[in-house]
């Protein structure tokens, strides 16, 4: 049984300690950095990426739009603001679903009156999802490299 291949992203760079470098799915790339040493432009993107997301949930709108925003306009310039607006995508498209899953079933139990169990368990998704969102933003700007759990990875 093969393992799978290993996703694009940073890691730690195998021949300099402490520093990471770009992974793009099939080998390193010549992008190496230290999270001191990415620029502060670049960690406003990748944190702005995070908050886009943020900034839309209390527009009413839908959350994965800032962050796609963000991908299409910088996925070329730098591999850790593509990084991290990929990673705020996937996490935003993957809540989507899990927000519709959740919705349908808490519509269909609240018909034979179960559903009212699950309004609390939406509004702790809903807090988790924000909580998530804050500390990913923070990471980013920090010039961290994050990975949101639960995540279903659909772009890469």
């Amino acid at each position: 049984m093969a393992t799978p291949p290993t996703p694009a992203g940073w890691y730690p760079d195998p021949q300099v300690p402490g520093h990471q470098r770009y992974w793009d799915g099939a080998q390193w790339t010549e992008h190496s950095a230290h999270a001191s040493a990415l620029s502060s432009q670049s960690r406003q993107w990748a944190a702005g990426a995070h908050l886009s997301a943020l900034i839309a949930a209390f527009a009413g709108g839908l959350t994965f739009i800032g962050p796609l925003v963000v991908f299409l306009l910088k996925k070329d310039e730098d591999p850790f603001i593509r990084e991290q607006s990929v990673e705020a995508l996937n996490f935003n498209i993957s809540f989507l679903i899990y927000e519709v899953v959740l919705g349908i079933a808490m519509l269909v139990l609240f018909i034979i009156l179960v559903g009212l169990l699950l309004i609390p368990v939406m509004a702790i998704v809903a807090l988790g999802w924000l909580v998530l969102t804050i500390v990913a933003a923070v990471k980013a700007n920090n010039g961290e490299h994050y990975r949101y759990p639960l995540t279903i990875r659909l772009i890469s």
